[in-house]
């Protein structure tokens, strides 16, 4: 991208701050952000919400290595995560709120949420199962692991297939919330 993602600006507010106001209003209760040591503007962002906040030291951790920082960080009585990305913005308060509802009637199983077939973010994980997420495993192995045992959730929400990887991206991101106007 060029620059961090969770400080860019969507629609008046930075992209870290409407994921983390999506996640309070889809019904997440306890939100952990995760962040790589250098990052204290996000930080900054983040610590405006009732949020935990711990630091992944690894500075050649991937995505799962900030999963595992972040389940040392999880209450022992939590029973599901839900793993949501800054990369994706669009996700809607909607989609977090049919993730919980179709955990609570498949508790052991993972729920990918998907649109029009298509697999998408953010997957809720029963805990257990992240609990074997040992290096050098990733989240694909888990999922491969456990095909059984996968959930698919279609919902009417693009926007968990719009990923922000690029500066095209967020520019085509900026356009579909002008479009939504």
């Amino acid at each position: 991208m060029g620059t961090c993602k969770q400080l860019l600006q969507l629609e008046g507010k930075t992209v870290m701050a409407r994921c983390l106001e999506t996640l309070f209003a889809g019904g997440i209760e306890d939100v952990i952000v995760v962040i790589s040591s250098s990052q204290d503007e996000v930080a900054r962002v983040a610590e405006k919400y009732p949020v935990l906040l711990v630091r992944n030291t690894d500075p050649d951790g991937d995505m799962a290595t900030s999963v595992r920082t972040g389940l040392g960080a999880l209450p022992s009585s939590a029973t599901s995560v839900l793993i949501a990305l800054c990369d994706y913005p669009l996700v809607t308060a909607e989609t977090i709120s049919r993730c919980i509802a179709e955990q609570r009637r498949w508790p052991d199983d993972i729920i990918i949420p998907c649109h029009n077939g298509r697999r998408g973010h953010p997957p809720l994980f029963p805990r257990r199962m992240l609990d074997d997420l040992a290096k050098p495993l990733t989240l694909r192995d888990l999922l491969l692991a456990y095909p059984k045992q996968i959930q698919h959730l279609e919902v009417q929400d693009p926007g968990v297939l719009i990923d922000m990887d690029t500066p095209e991206d967020y520019r085509r991101i900026n356009e579909i919330c002008a479009n939504m106007l």
